[in-house]
């Protein structure tokens, strides 16, 4: 049976990246820390897929590491088929590194324009790191959680304090790596062993630090995470383990409205089309605004500018969604989230297609969204 509650978490991350991407609102990043929480949410995933494939996590690398490339790769494909041509057709160089699109270990060339509507690329990147990594993580972790979960926010200071120009995957090693660890102890019931008292406490004093580096450390955006990488990883770490600790005793009011119901179904389905082509959307629709000399800097331009690009979207999802049904073996659909159609006889369950065997709870799907571009595309550094 699937984990509803989970499901809502990362259907509002997922709006949260395109409403932020959006309209450039900071505040965003402070009110709901949606990339940490995707990237705990992912390695969650990733330990239960690794079990799934047996109990050592280093035999058991290879069938989950590849069921999670499976599953993330065919859309960055059919994006690439999208847009790299037309990148080589203005400007962009015929050359080796053309590669990382197949597999993007590293930031695949673009141009100028390129650049912008494929930046999220580099969400890719990290999840790819951090599944390649995975079999050897959840190896330490179990056997000592405490250092393994403490060891990124430790490359995190040092990078931040003192070592200016490491790699970026490094970097984002220290900032989110720990969010998936914290994923790990979420799927290994750790967190549900601690009492709430502490949850809260430790959360409290994560956040009251991050939130003190945030405010004396402010970026060129002001109080924009993206730009404080060490105050978004404490506060960040202490948000997310208030949301995979104190998870509720039960979803079902997710399904008690059914649009709410299938709404979140779709994004989840189709997290990753979502994540893919919401910011050449973003990028267009900026463009078309400056040649029309549309306003979307007031309240009502802004709110005109999300209910554009989530219609955009929501054509982009049926003409290219079908690739993740495809990538998880699953039956192609354009809109996923209808009603199920009932067998004789059968009783649906909330979020659960009729005739699924019921298992454990888990995460499904590829993950999304990321906060590396600003209102209109405006590149932010890894930092």
């Amino acid at each position: 049976m699937r984990n509803r509650y989970i499901d809502f978490i990362r259907f509002l991350a997922i709006i949260r990246v395109v409403v932020y991407h959006t309209t450039g609102w900071a505040f965003l990043s402070m009110v709901f820390p949606a990339m940490t929480v995707m990237f705990a949410l992912a390695g969650s995933l990733m330990a239960a897929s690794l079990d799934r494939s047996g109990p050592d996590p280093w035999l058991a690398g290879p069938a989950a590491v590849g069921r999670r490339l499976r599953r993330l790769l065919p859309s960055l494909w059919v994006f690439a088929a999208c847009f790299v041509p037309a990148m080589l057709l203005t400007g962009l160089p015929l050359d080796w590194r053309l590669l990382l699109w197949l597999a993007p270990v590293a930031d695949p060339p673009s141009n100028w324009w390129g650049a912008l509507v494929t930046s999220p690329i580099w969400y890719l990147r990290d999840y790819l790191w951090f599944v390649l990594a995975s079999p050897a993580a959840l190896w330490l972790f179990r056997r000592r959680p405490l250092p393994t979960l403490l060891a990124p926010y430790v490359l995190l200071v040092v990078v931040e304090l003192g070592w200016s120009d490491a790699p970026a995957v490094l970097r984002d090693f220290g900032l989110y790596f720990g969010a998936w660890l914290l994923g790990f102890a979420h799927h290994d019931g750790l967190l549900r062993r601690v009492s709430r008292r502490t949850v809260v406490g430790l959360a409290g004093v994560l956040g009251a630090a991050g939130a003190g580096w945030i405010f004396t450390h402010p970026g060129p955006r002001g109080f924009d995470l993206n730009d404080i990488p060490l105050g978004n990883g404490l506060w960040s770490a202490g948000f997310t383990l208030v949301l995979l600790a104190l998870v509720p005793a039960g979803a079902a009011w997710v399904d008690r409205n059914d649009l709410v119901g299938r709404l979140v179904t779709l994004v989840n389905r189709r997290a990753l089309t979502v994540y893919l082509w919401h910011m050449p959307v973003v990028i267009g629709l900026g463009m078309l605004a400056v040649r029309l000399g549309w306003d979307f800097g007031t309240r009502t331009g802004a709110a005109v500018h999300v209910l554009l690009v989530a219609a955009l979207v929501g054509v982009a999802v049926p003409l290219f969604g079908w690739v993740e049904d495809l990538a998880a073996r699953r039956r192609p659909v354009l809109l996923p989230g209808g009603p199920p159609v009932r067998a004789a006889g059968a009783v649906a369950t909330p979020g659960v297609p009729v005739g699924a065997a019921a298992g454990p709870a888990r995460v499904p799907g590829p993950r999304p969204a990321a906060d590396r571009a600003g209102a209109g595309g405006r590149p932010v550094s890894s930092g």
